[in-house]
């Protein structure tokens, strides 16, 4: 690089904020920039990691103008909810000339975000939603084993994290489909589940063990049975490490699925403060799996299990280290796609993994 490349990290000193501005600035050649509507906490943070601060807001009107002014070269949003939110800031990060990538897992978010693809192209950047666990990472997976299979069948993957407990705007963003219909694509036809129902057990290898799981609704649902054409079933299945956690949320799906209860939403904040009561209880590991069936390159029926586990807590860093991850890819001219399009294809899980290490967290895989 000939000059410093500048990433903004629009709510950057947030929970997943704070992690990404901390590990962008071990990257060399990168000017790391803290943005928030709390110019305070946006400077706190920046005292800490020698970054830069500034007062943003998604809302106002000038925002693509400041992102000029201060000549940024790609803005990371983390910014959530992304249920129900419109694409301003990534027009912004367009008409700034800025690349975008932001960590939303919300379905209709991600998989909309091609209706910006003409106007990304026409100013030469990268728009890319969904820079997250899911779906860049479980693609990147999938993409990895796929040589394996001469017939991919079924998909069903998850994430149990550790109890603990994420941010009020988080939690509303998982609460939003909490009983509520959810479409899941089942024996090669569309099919509705409900949010958080249908309790499985998933048996991760040791330390982690059996994790319960229920339905969740992700881009990946949307974009696996396209991008994987063969699959007959593609399911998602999220969960929490505490059980009275896991239980009590699949007890308030039932109330809203029943019409006891319009929407758990409402509750987010009065849940979270009953989660982190309940932290003290955990055992600090989050795990995230990815189980394909089908047939071998032999014809044979086969089912590999890839599975990754996050001890003392550092699970939460996993769905920030996309958008590290791409940013180095940005930085250094490795990324040539343009336009806008969900987080698939621009990462292998090398790269991924790459970001976490250091961390408490390992990776194996297995037939299963």
């Amino acid at each position: 690089m000939d000059k410093d490349f500048n990433v903004l990290v629009l709510g950057g000193y947030g929970n997943f904020g704070s992690l990404i501005v901390r590990r962008l600035q071990t990257i060399a050649g990168l000017r790391v920039w803290v943005a928030g509507r709390d110019l305070h906490k946006a400077q706190a943070l920046a005292a800490q990691t020698a970054s830069h601060a500034v007062r943003l807001d998604i809302n106002q009107a000038d925002l693509a103008e400041q992102l000029r002014v201060l000549n940024i070269d790609l803005v990371i949003s983390t910014a959530g909810p992304f249920q129900g939110q419109d694409y301003r800031v990534a027009l912004a990060a367009i008409n700034a000339g800025a690349h975008y990538v932001d960590l939303a897992d919300a379905r209709e978010f991600v998989c909309g975000i091609g209706e910006l693809d003409a106007q990304a192209r026409q100013a030469g950047v990268l728009i890319c939603a969904g820079g997250s666990s899911v779906p860049a990472l479980s693609a990147a997976v999938v993409d990895q084993l796929l040589p394996r299979f001469s017939r991919l069948d079924s998909i069903w993957h998850g994430i149990s994290s550790s109890e603990k407990t994420p941010g009020v705007s988080t939690l509303a963003g998982v609460l939003n489909y909490c009983g509520k219909a959810v479409r899941q694509w089942r024996d090669g036809a569309w099919s509705e589940v409900v949010g958080w129902q249908s309790l499985s057990a998933y048996d991760f290898p040791k330390p982690l063990g059996r994790r319960w799981v229920s339905n969740c609704d992700i881009p990946d649902l949307e974009l696996f049975p396209v991008r994987y054409p063969s699959v007959r079933e593609v399911r998602f299945s999220a969960g929490v490490g505490l059980r009275a956690t896991q239980f009590g949320t699949w007890l308030l799906s039932g109330l809203v699925r029943a019409g006891l209860l319009r929407s758990a939403v409402p509750l987010a904040p009065l849940l979270r403060r009953a989660a982190v009561m309940l932290e003290p209880l955990g055992d600090g590991i989050s795990g995230m799996f990815v189980r394909l069936q089908g047939l071998d390159q032999q014809g044979q029926p086969q089912t590999l299990c890839w599975e990754l586990q996050a001890l003392n807590n550092d699970g939460p860093n996993i769905p920030c280290m996309a958008a590290v991850a791409l940013a180095r890819k940005l930085a250094t001219g490795k990324v040539s796609e343009r336009g806008a399009m969900p987080c698939i294809g621009l990462l292998t899980v090398t790269e991924y993994l790459a970001e976490l290490e250091g961390m408490a967290i390992s990776v194996s895989e297995r037939q299963c």
